[in-house]
């Protein structure tokens, strides 16, 4: 067997991880390669400007880490409790939260929207029950569901997915996602009538423009962070959150574009070491309360209920974040 260029990356990232040149050697030759191939690889790859280039580059990496550890080790000071705050002035909300990247639940500011009395699974069905709309499916079959949302797409009648809710008990195989409301919004644009303004928060927006999450409880929606700070209304039904601060991105083995393969309802120490100790704020969000998502905050959603939440992320500060995000997604 020859070393080929797959084993040669896994060679540079070993030595970039600090593993000792010997051991190896050893792996190679019991996979086959003579120890004198193997060696000579390992050298080469030591004494490449290329691997000099990127061990430098590490180094910074490194300290960028050390310095958000600073925030992290801070963190586990505090309480871990996400505050709820009653009707929380805008200028108390940018002061104290957007500002700072903290999150909060703000509490008796939904109360003028009318959908919190008017939306029910009956009131789906009889007002928009024809309409065509989209849903993500065959979610149970697929671990990452979320990176491949796309490939979950499928149309249905309004009325059948909400029978289909009703009727399901626990599942998180088919969930009326974000990723579905370039197609659900308008469709369902008379639900929005029903939707009240946050002038304390949210700039003018006569469409409501937002997000619409419909579905059964048991949706999971896996750990993740956003692009944007978001507010996650919650209309019907509870979900409980986890968080993980913006700080702890080095321990939470982002593997790819926003995501994260670590469950963070029970973190396997075992396959993610750099976990433990990393704080995890847990918080039930129920109906008529909004959740202050900050952006970078890693979060993972489990629906508790049937629910419905509202997202939005159009406040009166900027928000645009999205633009200096790594153009590459696949690493």
């Amino acid at each position: 067997m020859k070393v080929n260029d797959d084993w040669r990356r896994w060679i540079a990232e070993n030595l970039m991880l600090g593993a000792a040149p010997e051991a190896l050697a050893t792996i190679l030759v019991n996979n086959g390669i003579a120890r004198a191939e193997a060696h000579g690889e390992i050298d080469a790859a030591a004494r490449s400007p290329y691997l000099q280039g990127a061990r430098r580059l590490a180094n910074k990496v490194a300290k960028r880490d050390w310095v958000l550890e600073i925030q992290s080790t801070l963190n586990r000071l505090g309480d871990d409790a996400i505050p709820r705050r009653d009707k929380l002035s805008g200028a108390e909300f940018l002061q104290q939260h957007y500002r700072m990247n903290r999150p909060v639940i703000i509490t008796g500011m939904l109360e003028h929207y009318p959908a919190r009395t008017t939306w029910t699974l009956d009131y789906f069905a009889e007002r928009l029950g024809e309409r065509m709309v989209e849903v993500q499916f065959g979610r149970d079959a697929d671990p990452q569901y979320e990176l491949n949302s796309i490939a979950h797409k499928r149309q249905l009648k309004f009325g059948d997915y909400v029978a289909l809710v009703r009727n399901s008990g626990s599942s998180n195989d088919f969930y009326m996602t974000a990723n579905n409301d370039s197609h659900n919004h308008a469709a369902l644009k008379e639900l929005w009538d029903d939707v009240g303004a946050l002038p304390e928060y949210l700039d003018d927006d006569p469409a409501r423009r937002g997000f619409f999450w419909f579905g059964p409880a048991g949706t999971i929606t896996p750990l993740h962070h956003d692009l944007t700070n978001n507010f996650m209304a919650q209309i019907m039904g509870r979900k409980r959150v986890r968080l993980v601060a913006p700080c702890d991105l080095a321990k939470v083995y982002n593997h790819r574009h926003c995501f994260t393969e670590l469950d963070a309802r029970d973190v396997d120490l075992a396959r993610f070491p750099a976990m433990a100790g990393v704080k995890i704020h847990d918080c039930i969000l129920a109906p008529g309360e909004i959740l202050f998502l900050p952006v970078g905050w890693w979060h993972h959603v489990e629906a508790l209920d049937i629910s419905v939440t509202l997202a939005s992320t159009n406040f009166l500060w900027p928000n645009d974040f999205y633009t200096n995000y790594p153009a590459n997604h696949d690493f």
